[in-house]
């Protein structure tokens, strides 16, 4: 089996598709410009404005690319792939690519959603490295961080912080700490977060307005890490810009799938397979916390397991015995999205579960819960 994934923002570069990609495809490439009132060719390769960077001109760039990427695929008569998937903005490619709307249209949703995510100020990101998201999540609300959200899951440890700028730029001393290091992200709206409720209302409204199409192939959601309903498309696309972006757990959907999964990347770089080795290879994150730095010269230590506090049972236990597939199953059979918890790590306060549990990162049996908005481990939780 084979999955085609898109690269999304960020990945861009000036010269990205080179010469001879957008001379294979001239009536493409006219359409595009007609719709954007530009030059997409000259965007691309030279940049000649410094406009590349800036979010309404990068996403129909990124789009334009990664499309005719994927038609000199087929032109090629290379076989049509099991399975699509793309990351942000890369959705968009991989639901072109199935089929769900044509280019043009394509070119049009692009051009909307980056002029309305253009618009968000006040914003930051900030990747975080080698660091549990739950971690993460308890870390911004021992501090009072109440305006900054999980906003990417790219792999085990890598997740990506949003939203208000001051508060993303205060977290940084607060998680980096120890092996856990943040890396601010040149971004100036708080993407795939609530605040942007207005812009997701907006494109909502306008995808009313467009005709699409079920996928004639399965594509991966990010806001679901599941293949696409029949009938979503308009208002998944709609929720995803407000919602996180759940790569890591649509990889570890595609890599447990029954027979063995190949990706390929289809568009400018190679981030999603960078990414995929990370996905592939479940690592031990390690936890935000006030412990202070080990000293420069001294060897990174191999992170040992926290104990696990003995749990205070407030009814229900959750399933502790088995692989985490066995987990999840007896979970989803017994506990209904909206079940109150209790986890024993963070907060004995119950909280209530937003999904199903899932196998994320590929061993971890987990749900999202909704108030710490991230995903706790099922070994943490008792039912209250």
């Amino acid at each position: 089996m084979k999955t085609c994934m898109f690269p999304g923002q960020g990945s861009q570069a000036k010269g990205m598709g080179g010469a001879a990609l957008f001379d294979a495809f001239p009536d493409e490439v006219a359409a595009a410009d007609g719709i954007l009132g530009y030059s997409i060719r000259e965007l691309c390769l030279d940049d000649p404005r410094g406009q590349l960077d800036s979010t309404q001109f990068t996403q129909p760039a990124l789009f334009v690319v990664g499309a005719l990427s994927y038609m000199a695929r087929q032109k090629a008569c290379e076989p049509e792939p099991d399975y699509f998937a793309g990351h942000s903005l890369g959705e968009f490619n991989a639901l072109h690519a199935a089929g769900a709307f044509d280019f043009a249209t394509g070119v049009r949703l692009v051009q909307k959603r980056g002029e309305l995510m253009s618009r968000a100020s006040g914003g930051g990101m900030a990747a975080v490295i080698n660091a549990d998201p739950a971690a993460i999540e308890a870390t911004l609300r021992e501090h009072g961080l109440d305006r900054v959200y999980l906003a990417n899951f790219n792999t085990p440890v890598q997740v990506v912080i949003s939203g208000d700028r001051e508060q993303v730029a205060a977290a940084q001393p607060h998680l980096q700490k120890g092996r856990v290091l943040v890396f601010p992200l040149k971004t100036s709206g708080a993407f795939h977060t609530p605040f942007m409720a207005e812009a997701q209302k907006e494109f909502a409204a306008f995808l009313a307005t467009v005709k699409l199409d079920d996928p004639r192939v399965p594509v991966i959601a990010n806001t679901t890490a599941r293949p696409y309903e029949q009938g979503a498309v308009a208002a998944t696309l709609a929720s995803q810009i407000a919602s996180p972006v759940r790569w890591a757990d649509a990889m570890a959907y595609l890599m447990g799938l029954d027979g063995d999964m190949a990706f390929e990347e289809v568009g400018h770089g190679d981030v999603l397979t960078k990414m995929l080795r990370a996905n592939r290879v479940p690592a031990k994150p390690a936890v935000a916390s006030s412990s202070p730095p080990a000293p420069a010269s001294a060897p990174t230590p191999t992170p040992t397991p926290t104990p696990t506090p003995a749990p205070v049972v407030h009814g229900d236990a959750a399933p502790r015995t088995g692989d985490a597939n066995a987990k999840v199953e007896a979970w989803n059979q017994r506990y209904p999205v909206g079940t109150r918890v209790v986890s024993v790590q963070t907060s004995k306060e119950p909280l209530t579960t937003r999904t199903q549990a899932l196998v994320l990162f590929g061993h971890r049996a987990a749900v999202y819960l909704e108030g710490y908005e991230g995903y706790f481990d099922l070994d943490e939780l008792n039912v209250a």
